[in-house]
């Protein structure tokens, strides 16, 4: 740091040095007595000049010794305003370093879902080649292309995810329509697995975005495939209150542990199940809530081990003056 520069930050105690100097020979020349002594007028200004330029000096090297001390992050301030700074840059370091770890732990994430997801769509490309080699049955190959599109699809929302705002439109949408046709698409599952499905509602008309709450309904329905066994069933109904509409999906699968079930929409949590019965990335549930959560919507799970796991979609009544007035209009 150059003498000169240092100086243009001093200015405050050279401006305090001159108004007391100004103010002391306004005092000494208004003097009633007239008796000017002039060697001790030059003393005194001599001997204050002195002390002003020692002062400066002191506080140079003082600044020079802080400088110097910044480098290893142990050093005092020496005013208030270089406190205040000091604390301001220690918060955005801290803040830097909290998003530097967001960041971090966001990357981990990706890559731990890309290496899962890549493992869980060689299974079904595996069945496709060994199909291939063999008398091709076309229900199955529609099965593992409809599993491989499943995985597709779960890449494509996740990625999609950060920027939501961009791309829905809510409108008036019927789940079990949305719901019937899901059912359709995995047909072939129920039918090898033989696992009855039960449609308790003739509909459910909820304000939502169709395209994102397909892909919801459609996690929740092919969780309760995976994790029914043959024979078992699967039961969609509908509840409306009050306050609320909901979809529910109860199957009559091997169920979920009490102590995994609160950390079943969790990213990339698997549980005992998971890892039990088969190879699963853990996005499933939770893009489906994350999704849900994004429109308005979230989802709720009760289940017992062994008995049953009951999905619920909770929708709020709808509150669109103008869906409401095209609705009245429509009928």
């Amino acid at each position: 740091m150059s003498f000169l520069r240092y100086l243009t930050n001093e200015k405050p105690y050279i401006y305090l040095y001159l108004a007391g100097f100004l103010i002391s020979a306004a005092v000494f020349f208004t003097d009633s007595n007239r008796n000017w002594a002039w060697g001790t007028f030059f003393y005194a200004f001599s001997l204050s000049s002195f002390v002003l330029l020692g002062f400066i000096l002191f506080r140079y090297q003082q600044n020079i010794s802080v400088i110097r001390q910044m480098k290893s992050g142990d050093y005092n301030s020496l005013s208030l305003e270089g406190e205040i700074a000091q604390q301001y840059i220690d918060e955005l370091k801290k803040q830097h370093i909290r998003e530097i770890n967001q960041i971090q732990e966001r990357q981990n994430e990706h890559y731990d879902f890309i290496v899962s997801w890549f493992h869980e769509i060689k299974t079904p490309i595996a069945v496709l080649r060994l199909l291939q080699q063999t008398d091709m049955d076309a229900n199955s190959l529609r099965e593992e292309i409809t599993k491989i599109e499943n995985y597709l699809d779960q890449a494509l929302y996740y990625a999609k995810l950060d920027s939501f705002n961009q791309d829905y439109d809510i409108q008036n949408c019927d789940t079990i329509k949305i719901t019937k046709e899901i059912v359709k698409a995995h047909s072939k599952t129920f039918f090898s697995k033989k696992i009855r499905i039960f449609i308790q509602t003739a509909s459910l008309e909820v304000q939502s975005d169709p395209k994102w709450l397909r892909f919801i309904v459609n996690q929740l329905l092919t969780n309760s495939l995976k994790y029914t066994e043959h024979g078992g069933e699967i039961t969609i109904s509908s509840v409306e209150t009050p306050k609320e509409k909901q979809l529910l999906i109860r199957d009559s699968g091997i169920g979920i542990s009490q102590k995994d079930l609160p950390r079943i929409f969790n990213r990339g949590f698997t549980g005992e199940t998971g890892r039990t019965y088969t190879k699963s990335t853990g996005m499933g549930l939770y893009l489906a809530q994350q999704l849900s959560n994004k429109l308005g919507h979230y989802i709720s799970c009760t289940s017992e081990v062994e008995k049953f796991t009951q999905f619920i979609i909770h929708f709020p009544l709808d509150s669109d003056p103008y869906l409401k007035l095209k609705k009245t209009h429509d009928e």
